[in-house]
């Protein structure tokens, strides 16, 4: 039984530290380097693809347990690829737009700068889905 709530967390686990040890190439990481929206890998691809993979391989493919979390796991990669991209682009357009009203101190306290990069690319979907993938394999040959 544990096994469906561990290879999740596992495979975000996963995701996530090699999200942020590449990150550390580039950048000094700060705490909310840990749990960011976006960059390569996707956790959220690895934890919905973890959780259906497991799921498929102890139940079967033909269970409705293993349908809805398909389903479940294809609104969330849409969503990650596809509207919080939009979102970011959004982002983008209201920070440039707050940068070129005139500065003052109103603005910095109302208008904060806003994320614009929340979306992942379908490569970084595709990566974190391969981990998410690995870890259940694995964990249903060793347990």
């Amino acid at each position: 039984m544990y096994i469906y709530f561990i290879t999740p967390i596992i495979a975000f686990s996963i995701a996530q530290g090699t999200k942020v040890f590449l990150r550390s190439l580039k950048q000094k990481i700060t705490w909310r380097d840990i749990f960011s929206y976006s960059d390569m890998p996707s956790g959220h691809a690895a934890v919905v693809v973890a959780m259906a993979t497991i799921l498929a391989l102890r139940l079967g493919i033909d269970s409705p347990i293993f349908a809805a979390t398909f389903v479940y796991a294809a609104i969330v990669i849409t969503d990650a690829v596809g509207l919080r991209n939009y979102l970011g682009q959004h982002g983008k357009t209201l920070n440039i737009l707050v940068k070129d009203l005139k500065e003052d101190e109103f603005l910095d306290h109302s208008y904060p700068k806003l994320l614009e990069k929340i979306g992942h690319t379908p490569l970084q979907v595709l990566i974190g889905g391969i981990i998410g993938v690995t870890v259940s394999v694995i964990m249903h040959l060793l347990f």
